[in-house]
């Protein structure tokens, strides 16, 4: 794979358009979008925003001769943090790629949403590289990925709500308040929110969405 896809970003009624889908408005994808991707998609290089996971790799390999050879290629290791990550993640997922790639690929996350490989189920996918292959195409495809992550986990509710904590538990997982993800996502939120929204078409109507407080 080169990961090289059509790499279409969004338009602005996107954002409105799909977060309708779940009932909130743009600024509480806005949000998610800010925290987990900085709010793009690709790399200069026009390939989707990705970060390899090497303890995942761990964990996805399982023991035996593979996962022998990944730790010896430093691409895979027990615990998380141990060593630092790179400013790109591309080289090492190469690596994982040529040991097995369907485990590399669940091994890293993807996008705007930055959705872990191994949850492409939850987002609608048969396999982690079909959920990379639609999201080589364009941000609406990712966005759209995210979307259906956060109802298939449960999230909706917690985003309608602006509950930032119940989200980020599940979302970030455990050690989301060691990292300040809550309050990350609170603050971006406070700031797209003081922002206009971008008029949309449902229909016949013009409509610009904000979710109650």
């Amino acid at each position: 794979m080169n990961f090289s896809g059509k790499a279409a970003r969004l338009e602005d009624v996107d954002l409105p358009r799909i977060g309708a889908e779940i009932g909130v408005g743009e600024d509480e994808i806005h949000a998610i979008l800010e925290v987990e991707s900085r709010g793009r998609g690709f790399d200069p290089l026009g390939r989707p925003v990705m970060l390899f996971e090497p303890h995942i790799f761990w964990r996805q390999l399982g023991a035996g001769a593979k996962r022998d050879e990944a730790a010896r290629k430093g691409v895979a290791y027990p615990r998380w943090g141990e060593r630092r990550y790179p400013k790109d993640s591309y080289p090492r997922l190469s690596i994982a790629l040529g040991i097995d790639e369907p485990a590399a690929l669940r091994s890293a996350s993807w996008g705007l949403g930055q959705i872990m490989g191994f949850n492409h189920g939850l987002c609608g996918y048969e396999t982690a590289r079909t959920m990379v292959q639609d999201m080589m195409e364009s941000e609406a495809a990712q966005l759209s990925a995210m979307v259906r992550f956060i109802v298939s986990a449960g999230l909706d509710d917690e985003l309608r709500r602006h509950d930032w904590a119940g989200f980020a538990r599940v979302y970030n997982g455990p050690s989301y308040a060691k990292h300040g993800y809550d309050v990350r996502l609170a603050r971006a939120f406070a700031k797209w929110r003081a922002i206009p929204d971008t008029p949309w078409k449902r229909g016949r109507a013009v409509e610009t969405l904000h979710a109650a407080a």
